[in-house]
């Protein structure tokens, strides 16, 4: 609905004031109409539009005459900018009974504009006038602005990210920023005596930061006018022209903050020096904070981090060399993190995730650093975060901390359609304890955080009755070239003993696991086949492994031809569950190149079985398969390859402000 500005009209003396093109003036006659008036016309120079608002009774009389009826309103539109003071006037003449003219009231207005533009078409500039600034809608014919997180460090020597400074010290980050636009336009006499205002509210204040681009002789300066500390910005008296903003996010969507953020230029009527003035008009337009997102496997690998160990029995040198074999053929960047920057600590899945942002004008990708705080606590924020490289983290309140904080715990799937609904970007998995049971359960702050970015709808699966208590045990995602592009892989008891029984028909029951590890225990197919306790533990696993086939057909819209049962033993140590052998599906993918966990299974023919089996299962899916041997670096320590690795990747071609939450 336009915005009505209310004007006095007087017969005693003339009336002057100041509109907005387009918006609706209301001529308040009530107080000046002559009592023994009957009827009025109105007439107006050829800029106004005149609009006479009645109920579909009411007639004009002869002559374009209206009756004096109290439903009857008044209203005037500009759509021209004035030239000129005043050069607009309006005339409404008050007639008699007899026809004769009783009185005249004259109206003079000043058209002026005044408009706050951003990005709302998402095209990545701004454009003026754009319909319903103020609110902000999904989809891909949706509107409204988007406005990044400043949490990269494009200024260096500064402690934390961009955001967490009150100025602009490198003109690179303005490039994080948002852009928005305050134009105007009219005489100057008329803004000489008008105020423009920029505001924003409390509720919003602390979300974000806008700078005033001014130009000077030397350079240009930015000033800091809202945020946190600012609520509002008066504009120099202004004449014909725009003004630069830069608008920098400073907060996620989270818990109890949706994302949005409104700004407002008002113009203000002030009419003595120190009263706060009226609003006569406020154009208002919408942000929307990017969201964080997630990359899953089937996303073009990037970048994949390692932490190397070289002191002690557990030194990773071994590994390093499998993951550098690996990186050869997967044609991909690694990056090698020292013993001392890590503390030691190998775990760099665990520590942190890659993911990203964007907006139409600016992508850069964003690690998320978990509340895990080991060896590896400063990694990512002293390592990572940089130019165009940002970071976010969230602590949850007191200590408690658990295995289920690390990030071996969250994952996100390929894009998926459930019954329907499209997921283009996928959705988070994050492991939890059963729905209905206690236990160990990802932090709030960070489960929160996850859920209010909206584009990933999480789903919570059952992890906790493994001792880490992590998704990435007994699920990965790999890609593929039919169906839905990837395969959803589940470790599988039962394929392991399916597997061994084959190979115990066919003669082959003294075959050892482990073997050629040192000081590793070997069990031949037969003694596994017929450990009768070990058979009890992995019924157990296998039914809380098909709780969650069940949960992902229905929660990721698969059937059974989108899912592969890799074999796979574990044992219960006390209520919880390990891997007995190196965990296959704890792998490393890289396109079709996958880094697997080598299990050291039963050699049948010169080949270990479990590593034939895997390939004859993945292979025709025009993967290729690495086995990397983890076991004392990582397998024995309760992790194998995926939970020493981490991978930046492609972000998404699809716009996350199309997705229909």
């Amino acid at each position: 609905m336009p915005q009505r500005h209310v004007m006095q009209m007087s017969t005693s003396h003339a009336t002057y004031g100041v509109c907005v093109l387009g918006t609706e003036v209301f001529l308040d006659t009530r107080r000046s109409t002559p009592k023994a008036a009957t009827s009025f016309d109105v007439h107006a120079t050829s800029a106004v539009t005149v609009h006479i608002i009645h109920s579909p009774t009411t007639k004009p009389m002869i002559n374009s005459r209206w009756p004096l009826d109290p439903d009857i309103e008044v209203v005037v539109t500009i759509d021209v900018t004035s030239r000129t003071v005043n050069d607009n006037k309006v005339k409404i003449s008050y007639y008699g009974r007899e026809g004769n003219e009783l009185a005249v009231a004259w109206l003079y207005l000043t058209c002026v504009d005044v408009s706050l533009d951003v990005d709302w078409s998402r095209s990545g500039r701004v454009k003026s006038k754009g319909k319903d600034k103020a609110k902000w809608t999904w989809g891909p014919d949706g509107h409204g602005a988007v406005l990044l997180v400043n949490c990269d460090r494009d200024s260096p020597g500064t402690g934390g990210p961009d955001s967490s400074q009150a100025d602009i010290r490198t003109p690179a980050d303005l490039k994080d920023m948002s852009i928005m636009l305050l134009r105007t336009q009219g005489p100057s006499a008329t803004f000489a005596e008008y105020q423009v205002v920029l505001h924003v509210s409390e509720t919003d204040a602390d979300k974000v930061r806008v700078f005033h681009a001014i130009r000077s002789d030397s350079h240009p300066h930015y000033k800091p006018v809202l945020g946190p500390d600012k609520l509002s910005y008066v504009l120099d008296p202004v004449g014909s022209g725009e003004n630069t903003f830069y608008v920098e996010g400073l907060a996620f969507p989270d818990r109890g903050f949706s994302g949005l953020v409104s700004f407002s230029a008002s113009l203000l009527e002030v009419p003595h020096k120190n009263s706060p003035g009226t609003p006569i008009f406020t154009d208002t337009v919408v942000f929307r904070v990017a969201p964080w997102i997630m990359t899953p496997n089937t996303q073009q690998p990037l970048e994949v981090f390692v932490c190397s160990i070289k002191q002690g029995s557990d030194s990773n040198e071994a590994f390093l060399e499998g993951i550098k074999i690996l990186l050869k053929k997967a044609n991909c960047k690694l990056t090698i993190c020292s013993e001392q920057d890590t503390r030691s600590d190998r775990w760099i899945q665990d520590e942190l995730e890659f993911g990203y942002v964007e907006a139409p004008h600016k992508t850069f990708p964003v690690v998320f650093d978990s509340p895990r705080n080991r060896g590896l606590k400063d990694f990512a924020f002293k390592k990572i975060l940089g130019p165009d490289f940002g970071y976010v983290t969230r602590e949850p309140p007191g200590k408690n901390i658990t295995s289920l904080d690390s990030f071996g715990n969250l994952d996100v799937s390929p894009p998926v359609t459930v019954r329907g609904k499209e997921y283009p970007l996928g959705r988070i998995l994050i492991g939890s304890p059963l729905p209905w049971a206690a236990g160990r359960r990802m932090s709030k702050a960070v489960r929160d955080f996850l859920y209010a970015q909206k584009v990933q709808a999480p789903v919570e699966v059952y992890s906790e009755w493994l001792s880490v208590g992590h998704v990435d045990e007994f699920l990965t995602f790999v890609p593929a070239f039919d169906r839905k592009g990837f395969r959803l892989l589940l470790a599988s008891p039962n394929a392991c003993y399916k597997l061994f029984k084959e190979k115990q028909r066919q003669g082959h029951g003294e075959a050892t696991q482990f073997i050629g590890l040192k000081g590793s225990e070997r069990r031949s197919i037969d003694e596994i086949l017929a450990d009768e306790s070990l058979k009890s533990d992995n019924r157990h696993v296998q039914r809380c492994i098909d709780w969650n086939r069940d949960l992902l057909k229905q929660e990721l819209g698969l059937s059974e031809q989108d899912i592969i049962d890799i074999p796979q033993l574990f044992i219960l140590m006390g209520s919880r569950a390990d891997a007995l052998f190196p965990d296959m599906v704890n792998m490393l993918v890289l396109g079709r190149h996958l880094g697997i966990p080598k299990p050291f299974g039963p050699v049948v023919g010169g080949q270990c079985c479990l590593e034939q089996r895997v390939r004859e299962l993945l292979e025709p899916l025009g993967l290729t398969c690495t086995f990397i041997d983890d076991y004392f670096s990582y397998h024995v320590l309760s992790g194998d390859v995926h939970c020493g690795t981490n991978v930046r990747r492609k972000p998404f071609p699809y716009k996350w402000w199309h997705v229909v939450p």
